[in-house]
């Protein structure tokens, strides 16, 4: 099984993050634990976002990290998808997608299959602002997919939806997981999206 090593400290004022593990690049693995332990950080270590971490990083031993080597982040073939879907305000759904298409750095899914994939034909002419919550996220996994990631990072995306939009994305991230076999890092605070959606948890203290 393919793995992401991580080896990795940071320390900031009072904050101190270690973490060392292995973890299997398959399924979703939950970042889990209190508020304040670390997972954004964690996330953004592995991003490349967080320049003052020390320690390596490698993914199917291909390395990002370490004392001698620094992959810059648009190079780490990741797709990033936060609490708030930070979607391009001045673009329509459909050219928030394509500008994803474009940047992607290998091949990967086309418009047209993710734009299927994720039911957002009628969505393609509005501008986010026109988008609810939910639809917003439908559509920030859907750019996020179509940079071609090897590995997908989510910061708590169903944070700020209600029960009923969380109903409606929970389906589409077991898709991501069980059919198109994405591997995700997801951070959340929620028991039940954790016992839901993940095949593996590391804890963090």
């Amino acid at each position: 099984m393919t793995m992401l090593e991580v080896s990795v400290e940071l320390s900031r004022g009072a904050f101190s993050l270690a973490v060392d593990e292995r973890i299997p690049l398959s399924g979703i693995t939950a970042l889990f634990g209190r508020s304040g332990s670390g997972k954004t950080t964690l996330l953004r270590i592995i991003a490349g976002l967080e320049p003052g971490a020390t320690g390596r990083i490698a993914v199917s031993g291909t390395v990002w990290q370490d004392g001698n080597h620094f992959v810059p982040p648009h190079r780490r073939a990741i797709g990033y998808v936060f609490q708030d879907a930070r979607l391009f305000q001045h673009l329509s759904v459909a050219g928030n997608l394509e500008f994803a298409a474009r940047r992607a750095t290998s091949p990967g899914p086309s418009v047209e299959s993710v734009v299927e994939d994720f039911d957002l034909i009628s969505l393609l002419a509005r501008r986010p602002q026109a988008l609810s919550g939910g639809e917003k996220q439908r559509v920030a996994l859907a750019r996020a997919l179509l940079s071609a990631p090897r590995l997908m990072l989510m910061d708590e995306p169903l944070s700020s939806l209600d029960e009923s939009r969380k109903g409606e994305i929970l389906p589409y991230l077991e898709k991501m997981r069980d059919e198109m076999k994405i591997p995700i890092l997801y951070v959340s605070h929620s028991a039940a999206e954790v016992a839901r959606l993940a095949n593996h948890v590391v804890m963090l203290e």
